[in-house]
Parts: C-alpha cells; structure tokens; sequence
C-alpha cells in the first residue's frame, strides 16, 4: 500500500487550517493515521517514540480548536510534539527529523512559526506561557495562550513557581497536564462526572460568568476577592469529591481528569474552556505508547528505542561488545556499593538513562529517584553527606547546569563528600543544542573546593570512581560521554588515581598536544599521521581540570613553543583557555592553538557530523597540529 492510500486524510494536512477543515468525525481516523505514520517513520528514523504516541489525540484537539499559530502552544520538553511537527508544515520533510541539516528534535522558534518557545529541558512551560499569556494581555492580544506539560516535568520545581505567579497575575493562561503515569486526580464514581460535566457545561459557565460580571460592576468583587470566590468554589467542589488537588488550591479552575486518547471529548472540553477568563488546568490521562502494543508494555525501554520493525516490535541492537559509558559506570556503582555499605545513588529521573537501575536492582533501598529536580537532587545529595552518606548523583551534563547555584552553595562552599557524575558530556549527536553537554568543563572550573575529572577511557572511569569515594575528597566531578566506549576488556582492578595527576601517553619533540577525556583516544590516530608528514607530537592526558597538573605543565612550557589542546566541550573559559591562562601566569610564551566548541549552540547530527562542522575532526586537528 502506497503512503497516498495508506494516510489519505494526513496526507491533505499541510497546516492547521486543513486541520479545522475537517469534520469532527473525521478527526479520530486522522488521529489513527497520525499513529501510524509516526510509527512507520520512527521505526526507520529513530527518536522519541512512546511520548509522541500519548499524545496524538490532544496534539490534534489543540490545532483544531485553537486558532494556531496566532494563538500559541508551548510544549514542555517535546518529546510529545512530533504529532505538532507533521501536522504544522513538516510532514513532507519529518524524514529528516534528527538528521544534520534537517528537522530539530525539539521545538524551535527559529525551525516554524508554531513553535512557540524553544523545549528541552523540562519544567519551563508554565513560566514560559505565562510570560507570553501576560504579553498578550498587556498589548490587548486576543491570543490564547496553552502549556503542555507532562506529569514527570511537573517533579520540577519550576512548574511549581510558574503554577504559584499563575494564581497571582492576571492572565487567561490554559495549562494542559499530560498525566500517563502520577495519578494526582481520580474519576470516581457518578457523583464525580457530573461535577466534570457542570464545571465544563457552557450552562454552568455562562451562568458563574453573568454573577462575575454582576459582583464586579456593583464593586462587590475585585481580584482579590474573585480569588477568594475560586477558592471557595474550589472547596466546595473538594467537598462533594471528598478530596482536592494542589491546583485548586492555588486558584486555578480544575478540569478532569478525562480521557486523554477521546478526541471528540477533548475538542468539546477545549471549546468550552478556550474562552474562559482567568487560568485553567485541564487534566487528562493518557497511556504512552498508545496504539503500539510492544510500547504500551513498556513505556521506558521504547521512549527511545532506536531502529525496530513496526509489524514484529523487534529492536535493531547492535551485537558488539562494547559497552556504553554509562553501562560501565552502573556495573562500576554496583562493585562500589558492594564493598562499601554507605554508597547511596541519587538520579533526577533517569535510573535507566544513566544506568543506576544496576545499582537499583541490587539494592533497591539505595538508589533515590528524586523526579525531574536536578537542584534537588544537588542538595539532597549534599545533605545526605552531610549525615555521612556517600552519595553517587547522576545528572546528564546539560540538565546539571539548573543545578548549578545548588552545586556551589550546598555542596562545594560546605565541602561536602560526594560524586557527581555528568553523563551525556560533550557533544551527544541527534538531540541537538538543548541536550548538548557543552559548558560543564568551563561552568565548573571557577567554582573552588571541587575536583573535576575526566576519565579517557572505561578504565580510568573506574579508577576515578573509585578515587571519588575514598574519603576527605570533597565534592569530585567525573564527566564523561554519552554512547559507547573503545574497550571490551573494560574491567579493571580497582585502584586510587593520585589526584590532579595527568598522564604522558606519547612523547615528541614538536608539538605538545594536550587533551581531556575520552576526545584524546579519538586524535591519538593524528600523532600517527603527523609523524608521517615529519612532525613529532607528544600526547598529554590532563585528566584533572582541578586541581591542574602543574608539574606537567610547567615541563611543557618548558620544552615546547607550540602547543594543540582538544577538548569535547566549549573553548571559552574550557579546558584549553586553563591551560593558557597557566603559560601566561608563569611566563611561557608558546603558540596555543584551542580547538573545542565553537562560541554556538551547536545543532543535531551524528557526532563526527557535529565534530566536523565544529572544526573539531581528526583532519582539522591534523591541520592544526601541521600548520601552527
């Protein structure tokens, strides 16, 4: 079957104004076809998978009932807004959606018009929304203004500080709660669908809208005592419920929970809240994976699950024996933990994304999955050193740099001991600009009483482990990338690394090159080829970033007029600006040549891509080293 016969709706959609078009009844057949062609298209192309399936329905009641793109949608994260891609302009080139040059992985401004506020991390869309939703009011807009946020992104605590300046600023601001796991609301019994029913029937509104109008002209009700009036609504709804939810008792009319897969009662729920004054929260329940049966059963494993087979379910893995940074460090965890009885990990929402799940298995009393709350995460870990607990704290690299004043205030100024370890650092390919971990090696280095580290292969990622948690080591940071690793033998004995030691890998007599982390296995192969072309270059593994190996640097200041330095990270105030900052302070006077991040955000594709176009390949290191 052609795609022509197989989409014959989606395929007359090419914005949301063909969307509106449609009859209502014809929209749960384009929800089916929208399914299935992510499906078809995820399959080939891999990327966020069980998130865009739950949110199909609610993707296409939102286009057909808000007048987009001059009303605006803002999307917390997106791993749910491939359904939002294809339908707003970006069908014909989703193909290209993660692939360099092509479709962002996440919303973006700068890639459509119905973007409306960059997503990727997550938390941001109630503040965000609410920005805009006060804009609108202010300049006179008739815009309407939605948030889409998932109940994982509600663990932030920035949606909380949205939700709080919600209930005190004037704004019209609707705020979808995307609930396919946390349970914060049940739909019980009879009494309460009909309570659902009344607080969304046009009757009841018009009815609550002509008293509101009514109390203001006679002065009766202003916006203090209107929130008065909410609250007291609230609690006589949570009288009849015989419960309440922390949303009604911030002055934020409640709506749910409902069916979230219904399209036809989301399109009637949406209508009649579209117009309401004030804020909103419509709650639904949704099932992630919906309408794949092998992401249904597990949602975790397919939020991502790379190529498959659409009609078997089947994974394509590859078969090889090389582990992944992050498998190293959850087998490495679990050894730790074994001989050490006070070892604890703590993850922000990411047991599986960072391996901890290992450790979790094994003692599952001893890993804290503390939502998606890095900040907390930050401090919880510093206060469980603080009661003699040796915690592990897992936090990808970029999404660490919300816990950033957590970080200096609560564990390195009280020189706590715990191992923070930033996965996903560098560049991490596909999941471009927002997920890049880019700015740890340079965010961290001003900040006094904390080692930073960066292991160049499995082995030394053990070692420093190990290092990490002997005791009276502060707060030790251990970056390293995402993906796979360069060794099958990754097991090593377990031994102490002397802190702020590099290491000499390859001597020369030219060039000093000097690298941090697992880039400086990738250039070793460059020594080769520069060696051929007459030019001696001797390899230096920093290791530390803090406390810098000055021995080492003062004997390459010393020997060499020409220095390379490589990192995987941004070269403003990074690995190599330390190391410039070393010569000049001590009268070295070499030629420096930095190659890292450019001053960019730098946007998705494979890593060699992404290295390419950074000037951060083995041919422009190769360049560099040959012409400096």
């Amino acid at each position: 079957m052609t795609k022509e016969n197989k989409f014959p709706l989606l395929n007359t959609i090419d914005s949301p104004s063909d969307l509106r078009k449609l009859s209502e009844n014809e929209l749960p057949q384009l929800c089916s076809e929208l399914r299935e062609f992510i499906i078809d298209s995820l399959s080939q192309n891999p990327g966020h998978f069980a998130s865009s399936l739950c949110s199909i329905e609610l993707t296409v009641a939102l286009h057909y009932v808000f007048d987009t793109p001059h009303d605006k949608i803002v999307w917390d994260v997106g791993h749910q807004a491939y359904g939002h891609k294809i339908l707003t302009e970006r069908r014909k080139r989703f193909h290209t959606n993660r692939k360099f040059g092509g479709i962002k992985p996440f919303p973006s401004p700068d890639e459509s018009k119905y973007d409306a506020f960059v997503a990727g991390h997550a938390s941001n869309s109630i503040s965000a929304a609410l920005g805009i939703s006060v804009a609108a009011e202010m300049q006179n807009s008739n815009e309407h203004v939605v948030a889409v946020i998932g109940d994982g992104s509600m663990s932030g605590g920035l949606a909380f500080e949205g939700l709080n300046n919600v209930s005190s600023t004037p704004n019209n601001l609707l705020v979808i709660l995307n609930d396919n796991n946390m349970s914060i609301d049940k739909s019980v019994g009879g009494m309460s669908q009909l309570l659902i029913s009344m607080h969304s029937s046009k009757l009841y509104n018009k009815i609550r809208h002509k008293i509101a109008v009514w109390f203001t002209k006679l002065g009766i009700l202003n916006r203090e005592r209107a929130n008065s009036l909410t609250r007291f609504n609230n609690g006589l709804k949570a009288m009849l419920y015989k419960q309440q939810n922390i949303f009604e008792g911030m002055c934020t009319r409640y709506f749910g929970p409902i069916d979230g897969h219904d399209v036809l009662e989301l399109v009637r729920l949406l209508r009649l809240v579209k117009d309401m004054k004030g804020p909103k929260m419509v709650h639904i329940h949704t099932t992630k994976g919906k309408g794949y049966a092998p992401a249904e059963q597990n949602a975790t494993v397919w939020h991502q699950p790379g190529l498959f087979d659409p009609e078997s379910g089947e994974r394509i893995v590859s078969n090889d024996n090389i582990p992944r940074f992050q498998d190293v460090f959850g087998e490495t965890l679990l050894e730790l933990a074994r001989a050490n009885d006070k070892i604890v990990g703590i993850t922000p929402a990411m047991p599986t994304g960072c391996s901890m799940n290992i450790l979790g298995k094994e003692f599952p009393k001893r890993v804290f999955d503390v939502g998606i709350a890095e900040g907390h995460a930050v401090t919880f870990s510093a206060g469980l050193a603080k009661g003699g607990i040796m915690p592990f704290c897992n936090i990808y690299s970029s999404f660490m740099q919300r816990g950033y004043d957590n970080l200096i205030h609560d564990a390195a100024l009280q020189r706590v001991n715990m191992v923070l370890c930033l996965d996903r650092a560098g560049i991490v390919g596909e999941d471009g600009p927002t997920h890049h971990g880019a700015f740890d090696l340079a965010y961290l280095r001003p900040i006094p009483n904390i080692t930073i580290a960066s292991p160049y292969d499995e082995h030394e990622l053990r070692r420093l482990m190990y290092t990490a948690q002997l005791p009276d080591m502060g707060t030790f940071v251990i970056r390293y990338p995402r993906g796979k690793g360069m060794l099958t033998d990754w097991r090593c004995r377990l031994e102490a690394v002397e802190v702020g030691k590099g290491r000499v890998l390859r001597e020369g007599n030219d060039v000093a090159l000097i690298t941090i982390g697992p880039i400086g296995k990738q250039v070793a192969t460059v020594i080769d080829e520069a060696a051929q072309k007459g030019v001696s270059v001797a390899h230096y593994d920093l290791r530390f970033l803090k406390p810098l190996d000055s021995e080492m640097l003062h004997a390459i200041g010393k020997k060499f007029s020409r220095i390379v330095t490589v990192e995987d990270g941004v070269i403003t105030g990074g690995m190599g600006a330390a190391v410039n900052e070393f010569m000049s302070q001590h009268g070295y006077k070499p030629q420096i040549r930095c190659i890292g991040i450019p001053d960019r955000f730098v946007e998705h594709g494979t890593t060699q891509e992404l290295y390419r176009s950074c000037g951060m390949d083995n041919e422009t290191i190769l360049e560099t080293i040959l012409n400096i």
